[in-house]
């Protein structure tokens, strides 16, 4: 199906519009025309996850837990994007956006806009979200609502087991405003004495577990510990009439630059640890509250934060929707109210008696998560780890379980012998502290654990095994798109090749010898290297097709990824489409470029699925037949991922195995359940089904998986 051209994006800011002029003589004419920018992008990405929440098609607390994605999306987007525009706004007052030419005030402007009429979609989204649940036995109550006697009985309960676990705080002259930790759930009040006025803070302890669920185990009623603290704050401040109430919550920059300013002589794992502490104290970007309070408490909490007024919101939803997952676990809830419980196949594994080591050897293996398991991967690195003829085993590790069995075997082959090199990426935002752990426990068990590069995050999918025989050395290569995390691989949807080929594998031991010795310029046969060769590979392929187009041969470009912001690539990809180059990009997030432009984007469309896994693989396919060009990779299109970060993209040759990422591919392309297709003015409408046949490429491929169990 093909959306019709509509006017290309334009935007500008009502406060900014004199600075038109200027954005158009620093902005290529033709690529503002056909380029947005990437946080609005992001914000019509969220938006289509609160689009799931509302779905009729999806069970209630599935809705309910995309509710809480949407949620911690925005909290996240708020720390490290917000935060980095508004160290943009104080330290780079000549930065503007090179595809809108919009400032970093600008964008902010429109961010806090957009973002209250965010809150208000997701307001009703849960309102609506509670009415259903009601129906359906399970009960979300505010306390006010309960009856008398059992508003008491919770009064009661409140005072002797929750009372002595919080921490109320007068604020006056001998006890000051408090640092409130990033994201932690705050009740805050206003407070009348004899003497005066004054405010009150108490935390809402994260450990403690916020469902309260009354009458007893069997019963699907429940309220929220914070609401219980809210109602009854007279309990913990009794000296005191309380006036006004509320439940806040506030946002840090969290945008941390972890390898600046460091000594080289200090310990690394030290410098980061000491470092992480500094996300507890960082600057607030945000202020969230549950209830509106009036102007003089606004103006109190607004000014103590030094936030601005447009950087506060009031809610109507609690504002951490996390308990959606408890819910979800407890034993009485109906399992109706859930997707079918998914269990990955086995097929690639399917004689156990096989050692995989061998099965490799005997052609590439592709796993596809999580329709496919992890298992045979994780079966390969234990096999490897006890067996004579393995001489090494070198992995790049980015965000891996906390009870991670691959670690566990990294463990094991060190303690065999075996020369085990892990590049342990310390700087996996949010993943920092886990990290952290795993590095010591595999560098105390022997392992050689090196710490990324200073300049570049390490964010490759490879793992090297170098085994030796009667044949001389041999090499098998893993490349993935996703980390090496059993927990995610159940919940993400990514491609892992395992492959003997020979060059492959020399081009792997290769660039773990160029990490090792801070080379980021390696050559190499087979696989392209961010930051070397990777956005060179891709432009020199992309423009292939274009010359194939202008020449009067057909052109093609398939690619899939997590998002596109780069510029040079958005070019890149407008010209092929001007050469008539049919383009399809399926990009489950941001996407700068706009397609459906009138001469420029014509040929290209943008398709984003959001559905019950998360769209993660990164494939990359230039042309058809014999001479197309098919990688896997770990990059997405973006300026951080071919400049600042190391990635690999990985050719699959296996004609098999390109069959079917193909086959994969043009499914995706024609799923008309969950797809949106994004037109030449940013929008995302839903497709209507052609044939009348609807398809999910996810329900396509998980019921493939359990026609294979």
């Amino acid at each position: 199906m093909r959306i019709k051209t509509k006017s290309p994006l334009k935007i500008v800011t009502k406060s900014k519009a004199d600075r038109g002029e200027e954005r158009e003589c620093r902005l290529s004419p033709k690529i503002s025309a056909c380029t947005q920018n990437r946080e609005l992008s992001w914000l019509k990405f969220n938006e289509r996850v609160l689009e799931e929440a509302d779905s009729p098609g999806n069970p209630l607390l599935e809705r309910l837990k995309f509710l809480a994605i949407f949620t911690s999306n925005l909290d996240e987007f708020y720390m490290i994007r917000v935060g980095s525009l508004t160290d943009y706004m104080q330290f780079m007052p000549d930065y503007f956006d090179n595809k809108t030419g919009m400032t970093a005030a600008d964008q902010l402007a429109i961010i806090f806009r957009r973002s209250a009429a965010l809150y208000e979609m997701r307001d009703q989204s849960y309102k609506n979200l509670v009415g259903l649940l009601a129906e359906s036995n399970i009960h979300m109550l505010g306390v006010s609502a309960l009856p008398v006697q059992e508003r008491k009985a919770l009064r009661k309960d409140f005072k002797r087991a929750i009372l002595p676990l919080l921490s109320p705080q007068v604020i006056d002259t001998h006890h000051p405003f408090p640092n409130l930790e990033n994201k932690q759930l705050y009740i805050a009040v206003t407070l009348k004495r004899k003497h005066g006025f004054s405010y009150g803070i108490m935390a809402i302890p994260r450990a403690m577990n916020r469902l309260i669920q009354l009458g007893g185990d069997q019963e699907n009623r429940f309220v929220l510990l914070e609401d219980a603290a809210l109602t009854f704050a007279d309990e913990a401040f009794q000296t005191y009439e309380v006036l006004e109430r509320t439940v806040i919550s506030v946002t840090r920059n969290a945008d941390l630059a972890l390898h600046e300013d460091k000594d080289e002589d200090l310990d690394y794992v030290a410098h980061m640890k000491k470092e992480l502490k500094k996300r507890r104290r960082l600057a607030p970007v945000r202020l969230e509250m549950q209830s509106a309070v009036g102007d003089k408490f606004a103006a109190f909490l607004a000014e103590r934060l030094d936030i601005r007024a447009e950087q506060a919101f009031v809610c109507a939803a609690p504002l951490d929707l996390s308990f959606g997952y408890q819910l979800a676990d407890l034993p009485p809830i109906d399992r109706n109210l859930l997707w079918p419980r998914h269990t990955p196949s086995n097929a690639a594994f399917s004689d156990r008696s096989e050692d995989m080591l061998v099965r490799a050897r005997k052609g590439d293996i592709l796993l596809s998560y999580p329709y496919e398991s992890i298992i045979p991967f994780l079966t390969m690195i234990k096999q490897a780890a006890n067996d004579d003829s393995v001489l090494s085993i070198k992995i790049t590790l980015y965000r891996i379980d906390r009870y991670s069995k691959l670690a566990e075997s990294l463990i094991e082959a060190a303690e065999n012998g075996k020369d085990v090199v892990v590049m342990m990426e310390l700087r996996a935002r949010f993943d920092e502290n886990n990290n952290i752990d795993w590095a010591q426990r595999l560098e105390e068990s022997g392992c050689r654990v090196l710490y990324g590069l200073a300049d570049y995050k390490v964010h490759s999918k490879i793992c090297l095994i170098t085994c030796q025989d009667a044949g001389g050395i041999r090499y098998i290569t893993q490349v993935g798109t996703g980390n090496y995390n059993e927990k995610t691989a159940k919940l993400y949807t990514d491609l892992s090749l395992i492959t003997a080929d020979a060059e492959i594998g020399a081009d792997a031991a290769a660039f773990f010898n160029d990490m090792q010795i801070n080379n980021t310029d390696g050559a190499y046969k087979r696989l392209w290297v961010a930051p070397s060769t990777l956005k060179t590979n891709l432009t020199r392929m992309i423009d292939r097709e274009r010359m194939k187009a202008a020449a009067g041969q057909p052109g093609r470009i398939v690619i899939k990824c997590n998002s596109i912001t780069d510029l040079g690539i958005c070019e890149a990809l407008a010209a092929a489409s001007q050469s008539g180059v049919k383009i399809d990009l399926i990009v489950r997030g941001i996407c700068c470029v706009l397609p459906g432009v009138a001469g420029l984007t014509q040929n290209m469309t943008v398709v984003s699925i959001v559905g019950r896994f998360l769209e993660h693989s990164r494939v990359f396919c230039f042309g058809d037949g014999p001479d197309m060009a098919l990688y896997i990779a770990s990059a997405d299109l973006m300026t951080r991922n071919m400049h600042r970060r190391v990635e690999i993209a990985c050719p699959v040759l296996d004609m098999r195995l390109r069959e079917r990422i193909c086959g994969m591919l043009d499914i995706m392309l024609r799923d008309n359940v969950k797809a949106r297709e994004q037109s030449a003015d940013g929008r995302y409408e839903p497709r209507t089904p052609d044939s009348g046949v609807p398809i999910s490429a996810q329900e396509y491929f998980a019921e493939q998986a359990r026609v294979l169990i």
